[in-house]
């Protein structure tokens, strides 16, 4: 009682007359111009200022009353985070606590502003609980130092001093080797991307950084430090090429996860079965028999922030192990989620290249036709049509351009599938102007070598029967195998030697061309 006793003093003190927050019964207030500021947000309607002056107001955004809405409108939303509900079906358990940790330690540090001493203390001891379970370093620390000074300057009681003196100290190393290990994972994140010619020491950097999380394990079994050693040996293998190993280091995490499913946390999780389809997809090791087992996994992480860029390397992973339904199917699941509109327009326009390449291959499979969608949202979805994609000036940026040769490369397709080789012919020329004058050899150099492919065909009149030099650049892509990380500059929907092996199959069954190496 004496703990309620002091929170009802601080409350009745400085509480305030009214509590603004977002909830159902606010929200139900259809005469609430907040009300029509948060739809009109959470619907996406405008973007700027003065886009929202405009639809609340009908004035430009200097306008105070405007201006006094969006800064009382802000402080609701903020009001709003510390009721949030962190129990929803999809949250782990382990991002639950820490959740509730973190908003538990905040009333802490309020009831010590305050000067509700023993009651911040007995709720330090309660977090503490769930801290050394979960292993929060972060907050365990915090509360072993909130607890060692009551211990000392109140209660003066020496015993617990030194208990909670010891787990302070002990836990401010576990801290200092997760904030290592982080580090070492960021400066690996931050690095990776760049192109090798920049970047050509990170190969040695990174077995360095690898020995130092091995070293922080062994001392210290931090999940955080743990998750940060298995990812920085995941980018490791795949610097290297390495799949295989890249795939050991996958499962070895799972197996850390399945022996310790107290720190399981579904975000981390993703990132490391990204890390497992990305392997898979390299070795090429997928059978139509993993699906339903990673269709599992995959939907357990819809609600995580990867999970489009998990669902893209499981498309990818299908598609180029020629599972075509199983593509359609996952295409379907992507499109078909209410967040799929919020996406970056560069995420969006890589699952429309998905979809023009599926169309592409009906003409192979038609029974591909008749998978229909299960998600009415993507029943709704606008089907492709080709007269219109062969119309599309494909206006991209240039840090799109390799989603522009994508299009381009399936409007020659297309073109060859319409029998009009003049259109066709055009589209290998352009292609052959953006290679030579837009692509980097070091970061498109298999999209080079591939639109060469394509250039030679067409001077041939699309007849392998006549086609000059060629094997070079075939030899070529088979030197250079097929390699995608999620970047823009490595996107290829279906791997470049087995596109062309297609393309020729088709040009024999169109009788456009009279032979094909298969003869």
């Amino acid at each position: 009682m004496k703990h309620i006793l002091e929170i009802a003093k601080i409350v009745t003190k400085k509480k305030v007359k009214k509590i603004e927050i977002f909830d159902d019964y606010s929200l139900s207030q259809k005469s609430s111009k907040f009300n029509d500021f948060y739809e009109a947000v959470v619907e996406d309607k405008f973007e700027t200022d003065e886009e929202a002056a405009e639809f609340l107001y009908g004035s430009p955004s200097t306008d105070d009353k405007y201006r006094q809405l969006k800064s009382r409108f802000k402080k609701r939303l903020l009001n709003t985070l510390f009721f949030l509900d962190v129990n929803l079906p999809s949250t782990s358990d382990y991002n639950r606590a820490y959740f509730s940790s973190n908003k538990d330690w905040t009333l802490i540090k309020i009831l010590l502003s305050n000067k509700a001493y023993d009651t911040a203390a007995y709720l330090a001891r309660q977090l503490m609980t769930t801290a050394q379970k979960f292993q929060f370093a972060d907050v365990i620390v915090n509360c072993a130092r909130i607890l060692r000074e009551h211990y000392a300057l109140r209660e003066e009681n020496e015993r617990l001093y030194e208990d909670y003196d010891q787990l302070c100290k002990e836990y401010q190393n576990v801290l200092d080797a997760e904030i290592r290990s982080e580090e070492l994972y960021q400066r690996v994140v931050i690095n990776y991307y760049k192109p090798h010619s920049k970047n050509q020491d990170l190969a040695s950097r990174i077995n360095v950084y690898c020995q130092a999380l091995e070293g922080l394990a062994e001392l210290y079994q931090s999940p955080i430090v743990h998750y940060h050693r298995y990812m920085v040996w995941a980018y490791r293998y795949e610097m290297l090429q390495n799949y295989e190993q890249m795939m050991g280091v996958c499962q070895d995490s799972e197996h850390y996860v399945a022996e310790h499913p107290e720190f399981y946390r579904d975000d981390k999780f993703a990132e490391i079965t990204i890390k497992k389809l990305s392997a898979l997809l390299h070795t090429g090791q997928y059978t139509p028999s993993m699906a339903p087992g990673l269709y599992k996994q995959a939907m357990a992480l819809q609600e995580t922030d990867s999970w489009f860029q998990l669902m893209e390397f499981f498309f990818l992973l299908t598609l180029h192990g020629e599972h075509y339904e199983q593509s359609q199917q996952i295409f379907y699941e992507v499109v078909g989620d209410p967040r799929f509109d919020r996406l970056e327009r560069e995420e969006q326009e890589k699952w429309n290249a998905f979809e023009i390449y599926l169309s592409y291959l009906h003409q192979f499979y038609p029974v591909l036709k008749d998978i229909e969608p299960k998600n009415s949202r993507a029943k709704r979805r606008k089907r492709f049509r080709l007269h219109k994609f062969l119309s599309d000036p494909l206006a991209f940026s240039k840090s799109e351009r390799m989603l522009k040769v994508s299009h381009l490369i399936a409007q020659l397709l297309f073109h060859l599938e319409m029998l009009d080789l003049e259109a066709a012919a055009a589209k290998a020329e352009y292609l052959k102007e953006i290679a030579n004058r837009r692509l980097r050899r070091e970061e498109h150099y298999r999209t080079i070598q591939f639109i060469r492919l394509l250039y030679q065909l067409s001077k041939a009149n699309f007849d392998f029967a006549q086609i000059g030099i060629y094997q070079k650049y075939l030899d070529r892509l088979a030197e250079e195998p097929f390699r995608y990380r999620g970047m823009i500059d490595e996107f290829e929907v279906i791997d470049y030697s087995h596109l062309w092996t297609l393309l020729l199959e088709r040009l024999r069954d169109l009788q456009i061309s009279s032979a094909s190496p298969m003869n």
